[in-house]
């Protein structure tokens, strides 16, 4: 069963949405994301660690349809994203914002692998999951 840190996986998120004209930079997202983190007292864990998964998450996402290359005219540069509609489905389950964010984190991690997209895609259209 594969395990996600799902607030890791809302801050790129939100970084993507807010990313035009801006190069995607997961390894300092994950700073900001471990600063923001220990100012509310939670705890960080291993800086490194949370650097390397940033990256893997960016690699994940893209691969797996949940974001894609900026188009210029939106302010894509090569080395930035926008989300898909996939994308946004899991930002609107996931985002900590919106309460009640944690039943849909819940129901995603009782998945084998939640971001698999056909597991996804079949989860996120239930009704019951927001």
């Amino acid at each position: 069963m594969t395990t996600y840190n799902w607030d890791l996986i809302e801050r790129l998120l939100h970084e993507v949405q807010n990313g035009a004209g801006h190069s995607f930079t997961p390894r300092p997202y994950a700073e900001q994301h471990a600063a923001d983190q220990a100012a509310v007292g939670e705890s960080v864990g291993n800086l490194d660690h949370l650097k390397t998964e940033a990256c893997g998450y960016e690699k994940l996402l893209l691969e797996r349809g949940y974001i894609e290359p900026r188009p210029e005219e939106e302010g894509g540069n090569g080395e930035n994203f926008v989300l898909t509609p996939r994308g946004s489905r899991l930002l609107s389950l996931i985002d900590s914002s919106i309460p009640g964010n944690d039943h849909p984190r819940q129901v995603l991690d009782e998945q084998e692998d939640a971001l698999d997209e056909l597991t996804f895609d079949e989860v996120a259209s239930k009704a019951q999951i927001a």
